[in-house]
């Protein structure tokens, strides 16, 4: 196994830091501490917190993208890989239930600091949206693909918020049903 980098581990440990306390909240203190190294070993590796934000951000969407193309090289259909879109509720439901989605709390918190990476961050929700509304293409819902995809992330991110809001794991479970059901009435009609 390769051996990871100081920067690997700062962009690691910022991109958790970012998830748990917030991009705003979170000091090169905070981050230089989780890795332990010095704050000048820091500052050799990033000069700001918006290049950790950058970086980040670039991690993420490779991590996503990888997930996305592991789900689809494991669905054996459309409905079983959107399927494991929805499950990512269910996975990942501890966390959730802590901290919200880390997708959408970074790109709100980007959002109301009016952050010039917001639009950055927001292409997480847009590699999401494009995948699911291929999945729905194929699945026969082509006309509404679309419109099928942003009702699927706004569903789960609804989910993630209130489950953050309430920690009630039966509300998750309850929530991924009905989407799921959802899924099923839509693949009849198509």
């Amino acid at each position: 196994m390769a051996k990871v980098s100081t920067r690997e581990r700062i962009v690691a440990e910022a991109d958790e830091l970012f998830y748990r306390k917030g991009f705003e909240r979170t000091s090169f203190s905070d981050i230089a501490e989780a890795v332990n190294i010095s704050r000048g070993n820091f500052y050799y590796h990033f000069k700001t917190k918006d290049d950790i934000l950058d970086a980040v951000i670039q991690a993420r969407l490779g991590k996503t993208q990888v997930m996305l193309d592991q789900w689809h090289a494991r669905g054996d259909s459309p409905r079983a890989r959107i399927r494991s879109f929805i499950h990512i509720l269910i996975a990942n439901r501890t966390r959730i239930m802590q901290h919200g989605c880390p997708v959408g709390t970074l790109c709100s918190e980007l959002a109301k600091l009016d952050h010039p990476s917001r639009a950055e961050a927001n292409r997480l929700f847009t590699l999401f949206r494009d995948w699911l509304r291929h999945q729905f293409s194929q699945l026969g819902c082509s006309r509404n693909a679309d419109r099928f995809a942003l009702h699927v992330l706004a569903w789960s991110q609804g989910v993630a918020t209130l489950a953050n809001a309430f920690h009630d794991e039966r509300f998750i479970r309850e929530e991924v049903a009905h989407l799921e059901q959802w899924l099923e009435n839509c693949a009849e009609a198509a």
